[in-house]
């Protein structure tokens, strides 16, 4: 079956609702999600949502605080882009009936957390992006002009190559007319064709044994875009958040947000001592990867799984009031939070990294455009700034829609796609070995492509998981086409991407740290 529209979302998190809210205004709008609506990467963040809002804070220092975070590898027009048009866009989230937290005044309670400098964190109590996703999926589900399509699994974007041209490596004339689609219910594979394509698939968290993201962040549109030569950048630069909830076997690992150190929570040791001021004057409020590797390093020095988040000293019903969420959980635990101290070590959360875009979210394909996290847009540089990732995914969402609207009229659907070529046999042990392959993958990353590196792990990473790669390809060929394979096939481009660019970048710099080369260079590479 084939089916036409003016433009087309793969993946439907903050990114891609908002992107379909304001497209729909220019025409028919097809919106994919690999499970529901409800489910993404968006749901899952807790502390919140940057813009300056109120003084003392300004743009310079929301500015500053990026840059400083980013390490010295920020785009800095990218930087001012989100940073200068955020207050605009969280009035275009109140419009849609999104609901911030406020104080007595009427104001918004703002937030502060790690390497800002000033309070400018909007919330809605410890869950904002679940409040924030589905204030937007209530809109998108009564838009006359926008169909979801929920469950639908995008297999591959269509360019040239699906028409039998050869196309080279990063040509500029690559061109994206669509995706080929699987329906996961009926298993029948549908064409999508598209004027404009917008890929907005999310986060990479399955690559890691252990993450914040749900399932489904398995880095779809990034795989897609390398296999149709597009361009990819700094994938070396994979954040962990320093503080996932030590909780063995959870899955996804349930993250204390960044806002309750912003809040007084200190890190302390096993034995209770406080550590991060011997690696950062800023102390708990450090930047998230110098916090990470400090955690990590206190855990080997002392041969421990974790150490603690002390936020006993303050006070307990304001406690509960700002985080009931996390102190809900932990109390599901035995741990009260104005009690105890909570148990964490630091977790995969975030990628810097993904498919290159400029400022108007285009990607290196043409009528591809990207946002939210599968994309890489120069913001957080070598690491991201809390908070950031929201504002960032909604102020290039409307920048993508402002550009593709404005090409709209010139674009004209390419009917020559053929279908998909489906030949294959569901094999017995089909099922077991794409399990087992996952969590090799996971394996591999995990030990060997975590917040410190080495040149012999990246090494024995990539020769480990070329085995898997030939592996899997094989098995895509002569098996039936399914979710599972896709995504494996997905994890695995990504996982090369992760420590292809991670051995080729010869310094440490924000959260690629490598004992081979611990220095920053001076000058970019």
């Amino acid at each position: 079956m084939t089916r036409k529209f003016d433009f087309l979302v793969i993946g439907s998190g903050i990114a891609g609702i908002s992107f379909a809210l304001k497209a729909a205004k220019y025409g028919k709008v097809a919106l994919l999600s690999k499970t529901v609506l409800e489910e993404s990467n968006t749901s899952y963040a807790q502390g919140g949502i940057a813009s300056v809002m109120y003084d003392p804070d300004n743009f310079e220092k929301h500015i500053e605080d990026t840059l400083i975070a980013g390490d010295g590898h920020c785009d800095v027009a990218a930087v001012k882009k989100v940073v200068y048009e955020a207050p605009t866009q969280i009035n275009e989230l109140l419009n849609w009936g999104v609901d911030f937290d406020k104080d007595e005044n009427g104001q918004f309670n703002l937030h502060r957390e790690g390497g800002h400098s000033e309070n400018r964190i909007l919330h809605h109590k410890d869950n904002t992006g679940f409040e924030i996703q589905q204030s937007l999926v209530r809109q998108v589900k009564s838009h006359p002009e926008i169909e979801v399509f929920e469950n639908y699994f995008a297999i591959e974007i269509l360019t040239q190559h699906h028409l039998g041209e050869v196309v080279t490596h990063h040509s500029p004339d690559i061109e994206c007319y669509g995706a080929y689609v699987l329906n996961q219910q009926s298993n029948n594979i549908h064409t999508f064709l598209a004027k404009v394509t917008l890929l907005a698939t999310g986060g990479i968290g399955t690559v890691y044994s252990t993450t914040t993201n749900p399932g489904i962040a398995t880095g779809d549109g990034i795989a897609m875009v390398h296999r149709a030569r597009g361009i990819i950048k700094d994938m070396e630069f994979v954040q962990f958040h320093p503080t996932g909830l030590y909780h063995p076997g959870e899955r996804p690992t349930y993250l204390i947000s960044e806002a309750i150190r912003g809040y007084g929570a200190v890190l302390r040791t096993k034995d209770g001592k406080e550590f991060m001021q011997k690696y950062d004057e800023r102390g708990s409020l450090a930047s998230r990867d110098i916090v990470a590797r400090a955690i990590d390093n206190e855990m080997k020095l002392h041969g421990h799984d974790y150490v603690y988040l002390d936020v006993t000293h303050k006070n307990p019903k304001e406690t509960k009031e700002h985080f009931p969420n996390i102190y809900k959980k932990c109390l599901q635990l035995d741990i009260d939070i104005t009690k105890d101290y909570i148990p964490v070590s630091p977790i995969q959360h975030y990628l810097c990294g993904g498919v290159a875009v400029d400022l108007n979210g285009k990607t290196s394909i043409r009528r591809l455009y990207a946002a939210g996290e599968c994309s890489c847009t120069g913001l957080h540089g070598a690491n991201r700034l809390a908070s950031n990732s929201l504002i960032e995914a909604i102020v290039y969402a409307d920048a993508t829609v402002k550009d593709a609207v404005s090409q709209l009229h010139n674009i004209q659907f390419n009917e020559f796609v053929p279908d998909w070529n489906d030949e294959g046999t569901r094999l017995p042990e089909e099922m077991v070995l794409i399990t087992q392959s996952f969590r090799e993958v996971e394996q591999i990353m995990s030990t060997y492509v975590g917040i410190v590196r080495s040149n012999l792990r990246l090494q024995r990473a990539m020769s480990r998981l070329e085995i898997l790669y030939r592996e899997t390809e094989d098995l895509f060929e002569k098996s039936v086409v399914s979710r599972e394979i896709c995504e494996l096939r997905n994890v695995i481009s990504v996982a090369y991407l992760i420590i292809k660019h991670a051995l080729r970048r010869k310094e440490s710099r924000g959260l690629h740290y490598t004992v081979d080369y611990p220095k920053r260079m001076r000058n970019e590479l």
